[in-house]
């Protein structure tokens, strides 16, 4: 089983849509947490995974804070932000990637799916990535 993290800032869009795609894939337990999170997940994000089967209703953003002492296999940075604030972790952390996304915020709801969509081809190529490496 790996274990992956997937950090952004507000731990409300980017970060919760990698989660919530890598959780449909068996042998991988995934979290998803923000430097600086914010109060809920953007409804869009909502609405756009929702598209996919994938329900985000019931996530919440969480701090990186309380991820501190885990131990990864992978901790992904999905924005540039987050990248630059990540602390240091204490725990073992074998691969650090990052893979920045537009932050689509504030946005039409298309440049939500068009992010997703991206995300999703990032998921996709991680697992393939994790099962050639066995």
């Amino acid at each position: 089983m790996k274990k992956v993290l997937f950090l952004c800032t507000g731990n409300s869009c980017r970060s919760q849509m990698a989660e919530g795609f890598l959780k449909d894939y068996p042998g991988f337990e995934v979290f998803s947490a923000g430097t600086k999170p914010a109060c809920e997940v953007d409804p869009s994000a909502v609405k756009v995974m929702k598209e996919f089967g994938i329900d985000l209703t019931k996530q919440h953003p969480k701090s990186v804070t309380e991820f501190l002492n885990y131990e990864f296999d992978y901790v992904i940075t999905v924005c540039d932000a987050a990248r630059e604030s990540c602390p240091i972790f204490s725990g073992r952390v074998v691969n650090r990637l990052h893979i920045s996304f537009e932050d689509p915020q504030g946005k039409p709801l298309e440049t939500f799916r068009r992010i997703r969509n991206e995300i999703r081809q990032m998921i996709e190529k991680l697992v393939l990535t994790v099962k050639e490496k066995k």
